[in-house]
């Protein structure tokens, strides 16, 4: 049977993540909604996130490498992963997959987020641009 995780408050999410050796520090508002946004980081990842309006928390930037400061996004090409932000791409190692993986799964469970089967398996890419699909909707 499935273990279900129950949903957790964005205050009781937030002091979770901390008692879990995440680094927990105010980012910004969260797109003019008047929320406040916290970035969180561990394993060299990070990630924003703030109160729902139901009380629980929402993701505003998906987990990533930081790259420069930068959340980065997790791009397959299909035949190599790359880390990119505005600023710079660098191709993702296997370090660099298994500690975003680590962190996502630790973030979720803090939260109370439903951990998904496809990707408990291993890192899920932000974006999919295969060659050979270049130039199709």
């Amino acid at each position: 049977m499935a273990k279900m995780i129950p949903p957790r408050s964005f205050a009781d999410a937030l002091t979770t993540l901390a008692g879990h050796q995440f680094d927990v520090s105010a980012a910004r508002d969260a797109s003019g909604s008047g929320a406040k946004a916290f970035q969180v980081r561990k394993y060299g990842c990070g990630a924003e996130i703030a109160a729902a309006p139901d009380g629980t928390t929402m993701l505003l930037a998906w987990p990533g490498w930081l790259l420069g400061g930068q959340i980065s996004r997790l791009v397959d090409r299909g035949y190599q992963k790359f880390l990119k932000t505005p600023q710079m791409e660098i191709p993702a190692t296997a370090d660099h997959l298994h500690a975003i993986h680590e962190f996502s799964e630790e973030l979720k469970e803090a939260a109370g987020a439903a951990s998904l089967y496809n990707e408990s398996l291993g890192t899920t890419s932000d974006r999919y641009l295969y060659d050979r699909v270049k130039g199709r909707e």
